[in-house]
Formats: C-alpha cells, sequence, structure tokens
C-alpha cells in the first residue's frame, strides 16, 4: 500500500443501490478496453459500483460465479487501463472469475449466460479474441503465461504476458513448476498477479496461504512497493527487506501488497511492474463478494457459485431438493460414527464435495489439500498404508489431474482408497472443462481398481458402505450432478447385478439394455417404447460396471441385441469394456454403445446436451428398432 494510507475498512466498501438499466450511465458507454481510457478516477470508482449492481442483478438470474468477479472489479479496470489488451495478453487462471473482463471487452448481454447460445461462464476464443485461453481447470495460467513469454522472445514479440491467478491456485503443484522454470527467464516482459482473496471456495489453507497471510499483515505498517530504482536490485521495503518473500527467493521481483480494490493504487502497481523487463509478482488483496453484502456474510464460499437467486436477500428462488451430493455427506457421517479408520479428503472443495458435515462431526479427519488433486492421492495412498481407510470426494472432472497417482501410487500398492467422483457425466452448463465424462474411459486401465455408478440415492449409500469394505485395492463411486430422481427398485439379481426389468421365461428378449448409473430411469422408458415396436427386453443394473460381472456374457448370450447406455465418453469407457468381455466368453451377440463422443462439448443444459449427443429416450429407441429390424426375426410395429 501506499505509505501511509490505511486499508479500506468494511465501512468503506462500496453499497449496491437497487439496480436499474437507467442507473448505468457508464458501463454501457464501454464498448471496449481503450473506452477506459478517457474516464477519470472519480468516474472509474462510479463505474466500479455500475458493474457490481450489474453483476449482482444479471447473475442472480442465471446463477453463475458471483463472489469471485464481485472481488475483481477494480483488479479488472486497472489491468485493462495499464496493459493493451489482446497486444498484451490478458490470461486468466481457471477464468470463472473473468464476467468483469467480458463486461469491458464489449460483452455486456447477460441473459443467457452458462446457457446454450449465450455467453460462456468461462473465458472463450470464439466470444473475443481478447479471450486468449480458456483451460478452466486451476493452477495452469503460470505454465501458459512461461510458454508465450518464451514465444515472445524467440519471435522478437516485445510485448507484455500477464498472468491472474489467485491465492487458491497457488496451492496447487502445478503453478510452482511453472514458477521454478519463470524464475529462470532473465528478461522475459511476464507480469504475475496474485488475486489474494484468502480463498479458493472456504479459506486457503498451507503453507503457501499462511506465507500470504504473514505480508498481508504488513498492510498497515512499512509499505512494500517496488520503487522503479529497486528493481534492478531484486529486494522491497518492509517484510521483503527483513526476511524476503516466497517469490524473490525464487529470483522474481515483487510488489505489494496492493490494495486490489484501490484503482489508483492497482494501476500505480501495475505501471511499476510494466517498467520492469522481466518477471515480477504484483501482490493484490482483493474481498470475494465485495460490496453485497449477503455474499459478504457467507462464510462457506462467499457466494463462490450461485443457482438463481432473489437479489435482495440472496436466498434461492427455487426450493431445494434432495441432490447426490446431500445423500453422500449424510452417509458420510454415519459411516464416521461407525468407523474412526475412515477420514476424508478435499482438494479445497469441502463444501461442494459434501464434506462440510463431516468436518463439523470429526474436526480431526478431514484434510484439506488445497487444490492439489495429485497430492490428494497419493497422500490417500500413505493414509490406507498407514492403517485408515481414506474416502477422496473430487469432482470427476478434477480426478483427471491424478491419474498417474491413482495408477501408480494407489493401485499398484493395492492401496484401499475410496474416491467418490461428484458431477460425473454431463454436467452441462459450466462447459467442456467441467463435464465429467472421462472418468470411466480413463480407469478402465487401471488393474485392480472397482467402478460403482449408483442408480438412484439408496445405491448411493449401499454402494458406497460396499466401497469403503474393500482394503486391498482402489475403490471409485461416481454420481451425477444435480437432484436425486425417485427410487428404482431391483426386481432381480443375477450375478452382483440389478435386474430392473424382465420378460416371460419363455419368451427370448430381442435386447438386454445394460444401464449405467443414473441412466436407469432413461433405460426403463427406452424399454417402454421397445414394447410398443413389438421389442421385449431386459433391463440390467452392473451396479459396479468396473470389473465386468461375469454373469453378464451368460446374459447376453440369452438376447439377440445388447445395448449400453452410459453418461460417459464411448471410447474406452463401460461399452467398450463389456465388448471386450463379451468377445473375451466368444458371446458373439451384436453390441451397440450409446454415450458421449470423444469431444469437447460447449456449455448448455444437461438435457440439451444429452439431446444433441444421440442420449435421448427417443432416439435410443428408433436406433434400437433399427437394429433389431436388421438382425431380423422380429417384426417390428410402428406406432
Amino acid at each position: 500500500m501506499a505509505a501511509g494510507k490505511p486499508p479500506q475498512s468494511e465501512d468503506s466498501a462500496p453499497t449496491l443501490v437497487a439496480f436499474s438499466r437507467e442507473n448505468l450511465t457508464l458501463l454501457p458507454q464501454i464498448a471496449g478496453p481503450r473506452d477506459l481510457d478517457r474516464l477519470c478516477q472519480v468516474q472509474l470508482v462510479e463505474l466500479a459500483r455500475e458493474i457490481r449492481s450489474f453483476l449482482v442483478e444479471e447473475v442472480s438470474k442465471t446463477g453463475g460465479h458471483l463472489g469471485p468477479n464481485l472481488g475483481v472489479v477494480e483488479l479488472t479496470i486497472a489491468l485493462h487501463r495499464v496493459f493493451d489488451s489482446p497486444r498484451d495478453r490478458l490470461l486468466f487462471d481457471t477464468g470463472h472469475q473473468s464476467y468483469v473482463h467480458k463486461l469491458l471487452t464489449g460483452r455486456q448481454d447477460f441473459s443467457r449466460l452458462k446457457r446454450k447460445g449465450g455467453l460462456s461462464g468461462y473465458p472463450s476464443r470464439v466470444e473475443s479474441f481478447h479471450d486468449i485461453i480458456e483451460n478452466s481447470h486451476a493452477s495452469t495460467v503460470l505454465g501458459w503465461a512461461d510458454g508465450f513469454a518464451k514465444a515472445n522472445e524467440l519471435i522478437g514479440n516485445g510485448n507484455r504476458v500477464v498472468a491472474v491467478i489467485g491465492d487458491g491456485a497457488l496451492t496447487g503443484g502445478m503453478a510452482w513448476e511453472a514458477l521454478n522454470n519463470v524464475a529462470t527467464s532473465k528478461g522475459r516482459p511476464l507480469t504475475i498477479i496474485v488475486n489474494d482473496n484468502g480463498r479458493s471456495y472456504a479459506p486457503t489453507v498451507g503453507g503457501i496461504a499462511d506465507h500470504l497471510k504473514v505480508l498481508r499483515n504488513f498492510r498497515e505498517g512499512a509499505p512494500l512497493l517496488l520503487r522503479p530504482e529497486d528493481m534492478s536490485k531484486g529486494g522491497c521495503e518492509g517484510v521483503g527487506a527483513a526476511q524476503g518473500t516466497i517469490f524473490e527467493h525464487l529470483g522474481l521481483k515483487y510488489i505489494g501488497p496492493i490494495d486490489g480494490h484501490d484503482i489508483e493504487e492497482l494501476e500505480a502497481a501495475f505501471a511499476r511492474a510494466k517498467q520492469f523487463d522481466g518477471s515480477v509478482v504484483v501482490h493484490c488483496v482483493t474481498e470475494k463478494g465485495r460490496g453485497y453484502r449477503p455474499a459478504e456474510l457467507d462464510e462457506a464460499d462467499r457466494f463462490h457459485s450461485i443457482v438463481p437467486i432473489d437479489p435482495v436477500t440472496g436466498t434461492p428462488v427455487a426450493a431445494p431438493e434432495v441432490d447426490w451430493t446431500s445423500v453422500f455427506s449424510d452417509e458420510m457421517v454415519k459411516l464416521g460414527r461407525e468407523r474412526k479408520d475412515i477420514v476424508a479428503i478435499t482438494a479445497a472443495m469441502l463444501q461442494p464435495v459434501g464434506l462440510e458435515k463431516f468436518a463439523e462431526a470429526f474436526p480431526d479427519r478431514i484434510i484439506d489439500v488445497g487444490i492439489a488433486e495429485q497430492h490428494a492421492a497419493v497422500s490417500a495412498a500413505g493414509l490406507a498404508a498407514g492403517g485408515l481407510h481414506p474416502v477422496f470426494a473430487v469432482y470427476a472432472t478434477f480426478l483427471n489431474r491424478a491419474f498417474d497417482q491413482v495408477l501408480m501410487d494407489v493401485a499398484l500398492h493395492r492401496c484401499g482408497v475410496t474416491i467418490v467422483l461428484d458431477r460425473a457425466g454431463v454436467t452441462g452448463t459450466d462447459g467442456a472443462s467441467h463435464n465429467g465424462m472421462w472418468d470411466m474411459s480413463i480407469l478402465q486401465v487401471v488393474p485392480g481398481l472397482r467402478i460403482a455408478a449408483p442408480r438412484d440415492a439408496e445405491q448411493v449409500r449401499t454402494q458406497l458402505r460396499e466401497a469403503v469394505e474393500v482394503s486391498d485395492a482402489p475403490t471409485v463411486v461416481r454420481y451425477s450432478k444435480g437432484f436425486v430422481g425417485s427410487a428404482i427398485h431391483a426386481v432381480g439379481r443375477v450375478g452382483e447385478m440389478d435386474i430392473l426389468r424382465t420378460t416371460p421365461q419363455d419368451v427370448r428378449p430381442d435386447v438386454l439394455l445394460v444401464s449405467v448409473g443414473v441412466l436407469a430411469s432413461m433405460c426403463l422408458e427406452i424399454a417402454e417404447l421397445l414394447d410398443v415396436q413389438g421389442i421385449s427386453s431386459t433391463v440390467v443394473d452392473p451396479r459396479w460396471v468396473k470389473p465386468v460381472d461375469a454373469a453378464l456374457p451368460r446374459l447376453a448370450a440369452r438376447h439377440r441385441l445388447v445395448v449400453t447406455v452410459e453418461d460417459n465418453c464411448r471410447a474406452g469407457g463401460v461399452g467398450s469394456a463389456i465388448s471386450q468381455a463379451l468377445r473375451d466368453e466368444d458371446v458373439d451377440v451384436p453390441l451397440r454403445n450409446f454415450g458421449i463422443p470423444a469431444e469437447f462439448l460447449d456449455h448448455a443444459s444437461r438435457e440439451e446436451i444429452m439431446t444433441e449427443v444421440g442420449l435421448s429416450v427417443s432416439d435410443i429407441a428408433l436406433r434400437i428398432g433399427g437394429l433389431i429390424a436388421r438382425i431380423g426375426g422380429v417384426e417390428i410395429k410402428h406406432p
């Protein structure tokens, strides 16, 4: 902070007024970053207020990442004032905090945010040339920045690369791999903006968080801004001169900490960083959810990601229903009471993955590793080898980052680790990076690993209990995003599989429908449509989809056609595994697999995406009818 200037208090935080389009006088005039140049400091402060009012009103209608964006309003304005996007490349880690960036680069229609045909909730290269990357997973931006800076050096491009990364993302190992390389880049123009709000979802944990907290504590003491003459010396005033920051020890220059809600101070710091012909870290202290009282009072995650809410009260518009995550959450608490060896692991997502109740009940048995899925998997292996049974709950898409550790540390050592995958399958509105459509493919090659795909709430409870009973191999339990439907009861069992629908014993059924997880209700509806066509069917839920149940090939042999239906990538998924199992048992029944193509799917609702990729009741029933007609032996009735 500037010398003698106290940090802004809660009382000095902006107050939002009732939103209306008429109240917006400055924001509609901003068609691009250079429109900011003509605004004075008083107008910039007013612009920040307008942006916050706009975000609260618009995001409350659609849902989205509200809290993170309320915290970076002034920071983003200052970035676009000092740097020249897109000549200077502005890169956002994860990208969920890019709404303000969108507003300042000509995208002010938020009416369909995260919906089909509307703006993405993350940077999107098809939306604007100001969006350079759209990685949407944390801790990667510094690697991107290092690559861009090296490319600039090699081709003689003198423009700046600017990477914005949160303190939460700095808990990820990839960030430090990149910093290790950035530190060797003497003379490459690279500015790293640390957006330090003390949180990812919940408060940031670990040694890096503690270090940043020490630096923040000096905001009221000696200033830590580097003077231009200091930049060649590598030192900084205040704490830097006394003991140095971790960034300086790596060989990087450091400016800060800066009040991340003071546009004038931010501009001065960014201008200083821009003057330096090399890599420099600018440490900005911000407040997640700033200016919106319901968010500021939300200790859980400061309205990190919201459903549609009442903008006045901050309460959800729709009544809450029982979702998959809450079923897991309640069962984990029961298991914790029954078994003292069960410990839970989260990668900075305690509340989103449903471990908050477990943490409250057993505070000494919850481990938050930060945004470090690789470390979580290896640490889980150590916990298991040490006599405990760890349950690592994580979004399905984020487990991709820890594949090698699951393979070579957990599975190779036959460790009893249970991995719970939330948001498995098509999630929809968060776009390509958040669909959990890869796990049943990439995990198929892991020896000894077992995968459960529960179809309803009761199966989540049952299969989670089955999973934690396995002590000599990794187990995975995967379930969908959103609300749990009605219970689907089995009418029989073959091997360890549940039969959900069958035909009279004296009739050879035409189709064996193999339903994976949440798609059980869809498969039962498909079976009803097949009945109308005169096609008989059996619907089976394998429950444990890896390994393939030994009874499945024998069951398949009694049918004319096997159809698998999964909300996972078709390449290498459950259908492929079942096809291989049939061939291994010399069962020559034709098999058709319905699943997700190996493509990056644009943001839309789950229902819209499922229809687009052919995972709808009518489409599948129609195609099965065509397949049966080609096989022959059945008279197809056309309704």
